[in-house]
């Protein structure tokens, strides 16, 4: 590493800091001191403070904020890590949420499915219930048909027998008249 020395001015003192750390950074430091030292030696004043009572005082001021800085910075990492839990926690959740999502895509399909298969039964269904109603409609028709040929039939039958039965009415009156005739004559 490259070592920096840089001039600068501490509570009206020249000093030559020396050190690893960039030309900016070591001038920052610098300031941050002349500041504070300023500050207290205004406070100390009317006190007759000198000037290594003034950078004392400045020491354990800055001091002071160093570790009210390391203070803030522990609970910032305290805070870091519970977010990085807490992260790692929603991380799982939304981990859990997706294959939850998944697992309910996948149900849904195979609920669609059974319900494709289901609206299909039922149309086959229904054109097998439509096929046997149209069935039983034409036996039920071809019964009435067949039927009404029957008592046609039958109804035939029965002038045939009326006729017939005239006819042998009329043939047994005329025997009769003949017989009576008959015996007339032979008589």
């Amino acid at each position: 590493m490259e070592t920096n020395k840089v001039n600068v001015k501490i509570y009206g003192q020249e000093y030559v800091i020396a050190g690893d750390k960039p030309r900016e950074e070591i001038i920052q430091v610098a300031a941050h001191v002349d500041m504070k030292m300023q500050e207290i030696g205004e406070a100390a004043k009317s006190l007759g403070a000198s000037p290594s009572n003034i950078a004392v005082l400045s020491a354990v001021n800055i001091a002071s904020e160093y570790f009210e800085v390391l203070e803030e910075i522990e609970e910032l990492k305290r805070l870091n890590l519970q977010l990085e839990k807490d992260a790692q926690h929603y991380v799982q959740l939304w981990d859990e949420s997706k294959k939850n999502y998944m697992d309910y895509k996948e149900e849904t399909q195979a609920i669609v499915v059974q319900r494709d298969d289901l609206l299909n039964e039922i149309r086959q269904k229904e054109a097998e219930a439509q096929q046997l109603h149209e069935a039983v409609n034409n036996a039920r028709q071809q019964a009435q048909s067949s039927m009404e040929e029957v008592v046609r039939e039958v109804e035939d039958k029965c002038k045939e027998l009326e006729n017939s039965f005239f006819d042998l009415q009329m043939e047994n009156l005329q025997l009769k008249k003949e017989l009576e005739k008959y015996k007339n004559i032979n008589g």
